[in-house]
């Protein structure tokens, strides 16, 4: 089943209500972009990446298109049964990218399931469960108003809450987390402070001494790996790596040395799903929860990051964050969306989504 033809597209996901606020970021609208191959048998794959703007981290959305440019006509005639190949085949034609390389690799896996006539959860190892759980997300607001939205989140059922944390005097973050550990207290809901680089050493030290009595994780506090490993043994909360996590080799140096407690893992950042798959493994052998999602995006996206969460080890698995209830719009009528706080694994082969004919309209550019 080898690439014949390979489109790429851009689609614009606006916020609902927007913008969502994060530390270093507000958030009106997520530029997307959409990969198609075409193969030889007919069938067709499709892939997503989708990065939050330009400053989340080192990617953004024309360069993903960019990447993809570079590539595509060296991908022209390559087989998708095989996707360690693949993935060592687009290494040869361009260094880095993982971001952009990541939709290609989607695309393909989505391809193997048609195929096959299997779900991509299965091509990666099978379903732990079929109702994925997810968390939600609180964007850096005013604390009265985060804890009613968390209030609001914890009663239609998400086991896990995230409150974006950063950009703004500590004090405030302080006064966030203490109001929405009011609402959360003895509901059996994890929750994490999510910093987004936000934080200097000085404070994220003094949100963890101000707030032990609160069992919160704290995710990407500050902006390197130099600066966590700077505070580490004096944090009083677990600490996970996010933005920081760019690949597998650092992983095992995070892993390896005891920098973190666990990960914020997006699928897209990584390399896709075959780099993720190796992903959860390493964490599954030193015991680290994780989540399993991505920065944004629309169907194509959530559908990726649900399957291969479906995999993880249930007692590790930290949650699939995806934009559907934070963005306007659809790829398809049937595609992935959070009930009572889960996500249900799509059916059918391959990512089990398939985009409405024409949806993105006219194609960025076409090879092949």
């Amino acid at each position: 089943m080898k690439i014949t033809e390979i489109h790429v597209y851009a689609h614009n996901l606006p916020v609902k209500n927007g913008p969502h606020v994060m530390a270093n970021a507000k958030v009106w609208s997520l530029d997307s972009t959409l990969v198609k191959l075409v193969t030889d048998t007919g069938l067709v794959g499709w892939g997503e990446t989708c990065p939050v703007g330009p400053t989340y981290q080192p990617q953004h959305a024309k360069g993903a298109r960019a990447a993809l440019a570079e590539m595509a006509p060296g991908l022209i005639g390559a087989s998708t049964l095989q996707p360690m190949l693949l993935r060592r085949l687009m290494d040869g034609l361009l260094n880095g990218h993982r971001y952009a390389k990541a939709a290609i690799d989607i695309a393909a896996y989505d391809l193997i399931g048609k195929a096959y006539g299997m779900r991509v959860s299965d091509l990666l190892g099978g379903a732990a469960t079929e109702n994925v759980p997810s968390y939600y997300a609180a964007g850096v607001g005013d604390p009265d108003e985060t804890a009613r939205i968390v209030a609001e989140k914890v009663a239609e059922g998400y086991p896990r809450l995230q409150v974006k944390i950063g950009g703004r005097p500590v004090e405030v973050d302080i006064a966030a987390l203490r109001k929405v550990w009011e609402v959360v207290r003895g509901k059996g809901v994890r929750l994490a402070a999510d910093g987004n680089r936000g934080l200097t050493t000085r404070d994220a030290l003094r949100l963890s001494r101000e707030c032990p009595d609160i069992p919160f994780v704290m995710e990407q506090p500050c902006n390197t790996l130099e600066e966590i490993a700077a505070i580490r043994r004096q944090i009083h909360h677990g600490i996970y790596i996010d933005e920081n996590g760019e690949d597998l080799a650092t992983v095992i140096r995070a892993a390896g040395t005891g920098l973190c407690d666990g990960f914020g893992m997006k699928v897209t950042r990584i390399g896709g799903l075959h780099a993720m798959a190796i992903f959860r493994d390493i964490c599954e052998v030193r015991s680290m929860p994780h989540t399993c999602d991505d920065a944004w995006g629309g169907d194509i996206i959530a559908a990726a990051c649900t399957h291969i969460g479906a995999t993880v080890q249930p007692r590790l698995l930290e949650g699939v964050w995806v934009a559907e209830p934070y963005i306007e719009g659809t790829y398809d009528p049937n595609g992935v969306k959070v009930v009572g706080g889960h996500i249900k694994l799509p059916e059918g082969p391959g990512l089990g989504v398939v985009p409405e004919d024409g949806i993105f309209g006219k194609p960025e550019f076409s090879v092949g």
